[in-house]
């Protein structure tokens, strides 16, 4: 007979919700534990989704994985490579040393996708944590991980922060979810299926446009994208490139709204790795933070859309002349990438999506496809020369 077994939380959504807990009645012992800290419950709506995440990326693409969580959808989502990272994503995002894991690189990659979304985030990692992704952490803020385990010397670093109190939560990775899930709202609970669906290649073979190349690393990156889309909440749009999610659009009530925010992103992503904002990470003045001077590049990459008096404030914070990127510069820029690739976890109703990731530099999409307007969606992305492959599967979260 199973027995109820409780993990108690330091308090609900906010303060004044003292009450919380996480409870357990399933076979065997809870699979989820506490290494260190005292987990509130929006810590553990994270950890347990953004593990998901993990577990679903590592199962899809046979890599280590990490996500960078903040309420409940993530902000960034990778998987490791087999080379170096990019020298200019080192330095835009002030990370130390040169000796990175390949679960500490996958990390480096979520964390920089969205800096200030993940300004506080939760992590979760699919491997054990290593010396080498505590010392990429520790400097961070952030209010917690959750990983399958803990190595010793990881384990030392990490409880340094927060004054010893920072969150750090294992779970079993042999424990799967049940056949249903529910939840309980006024009273009343609400049982569906669990979405055991993982995003696979035969999912991307019904290509829909003229222009039918979908190379492996653009295959590769589009499952990360869609196992990425089913763990955040909808409506969701992400942009991606090469096994890494760089800019995700999420929980918007139109789909348009969230294609615009992702296409935002993924600029200020890639505009970051220009040669103009790497050439400020050395002309900091001494006494800039971390944190600042993180904030810092931000701004910079959105010079035009800046007031004279932050365009001032960061001026103030470098040495020398500040050189802003030219809209030219930066349409140069980010022509000049290749391989960005987008998933949606729903259908695209109107050709406007197509028109604004057209324009954000995106050559292939993967879209559940089943609108009205399918032929005017494939339409529009044979006139922009895309590939796109109609997957037939929704990923909607709630």
């Amino acid at each position: 007979m199973p027995r109820m077994q409780t993990l108690p939380l330091k308090y609900g959504c906010n303060p004044n919700q003292p009450h919380a807990k996480i409870t357990y009645a399933g076979p065997g012992d809870m699979p989820l534990a506490v290494v260190n800290g005292n987990p509130s419950y929006i810590n553990a709506l994270d950890a347990l989704r953004a593990w998901r995440l993990v577990q679903d990326l590592k199962a899809v693409t046979h890599k280590p994985a990490a996500a960078s969580f903040k309420h409940v959808s993530p902000t960034g989502a990778a998987v490791a490579d087999s080379g170096a990272l990019d020298p200019a994503l080192v330095a835009v995002n002030f990370y130390p040393g040169t000796d990175r894991s390949p679960v500490a690189a996958a990390y480096a990659k979520a964390r920089a996708s969205d800096r200030g979304a993940s300004f506080g985030d939760f992590i979760a990692v699919s491997e054990p944590v290593d010396e080498s992704l505590a010392a990429l952490i520790k400097p961070e803020v952030s209010d917690g991980i959750i990983a399958p385990a803990y190595e010793p010397a990881a384990l030392e670093l990490l409880k340094q922060k927060k004054s010893g109190k920072y969150v750090m939560m294992t779970m079993d990775p042999a424990h799967t979810d049940p056949p249903t899930e529910s939840r309980v709202d006024m009273g009343l609970t609400l049982e569906q299926t669990a979405n055991t669906l993982l995003p696979a290649a035969d999912h991307l073979t019904r290509i829909v446009t003229d222009k039918k190349e979908l190379p492996p690393a653009e295959r590769e990156t589009l499952l990360v994208l869609m196992t990425t889309l089913k763990h955040t909440q909808s409506n969701s749009v992400a942009l991606g490139l090469a096994g890494h999610a760089i800019g995700i659009g999420a929980g918007q009530q139109s789909r348009i709204a969230c294609t615009r925010l992702c296409c935002e992103k993924s600029a200020r992503y890639l505009l970051k790795l220009h040669p103009k904002t790497v050439d400020l990470v050395a002309r900091f003045k001494p006494d800039v933070k971390r944190a600042d001077r993180v904030n810092a590049l931000d701004a910079f990459v959105m010079w035009d859309e800046l007031s004279k008096l932050e365009r001032d404030h960061l001026r103030h914070q470098i040495t020398g002349p500040v050189d802003p990127i030219t809209p030219d510069e930066a349409a140069a820029y980010l022509a000049d990438v290749s391989g960005l690739c987008c998933a949606s976890d729903a259908f695209f109703p109107f050709r406007d999506n197509i028109d604004r990731l057209a324009r954000a530099g995106v050559q292939t999409i993967a879209q559940a496809g089943g609108s009205v307007r399918d032929e005017d969606v494939i339409a529009a992305a044979n006139e922009h020369r895309m590939t796109m492959a109609m997957t037939d599967v929704r990923l909607f979260l709630h």
